[in-house]
C-alpha cells in the first residue's frame, strides 16, 4: 500500500478524476481516497512515480508519504 498527500481535491469529482487517473494506468489498482486528510491509499503494482505522475497529470500537487 502506497500513500500520498494529494493538494486540491475538494469533491466527489476530484475523488473520480484521481482514481481514474491511477486505474487507467493499473486497471487492477485500489484505490482509497480519503478527503478531509487529502491522502490518497494505493494498493498497485505501479511504481510510486507513476502513480505520482498520473495524479499530477489530472491537475493536483501530490507527493509519497
Amino acid at each position: 500500500m502506497q500513500v500520498f498527500n494529494v493538494q486540491g481535491m475538494t469533491c466527489g469529482h476530484c475523488v473520480k478524476a484521481v482514481t481514474q487517473a491511477i486505474q487507467n494506468q493499473d486497471a487492477q489498482a485500489t484505490v482509497k481516497v480519503d478527503l478531509g486528510q487529502k491522502q490518497v491509499q494505493v494498493d498497485s503494482s505501479l511504481a510510486a512515480s507513476q502513480i505520482l505522475a498520473a495524479i499530477r497529470e489530472e491537475g493536483y500537487q501530490a507527493e509519497a508519504v
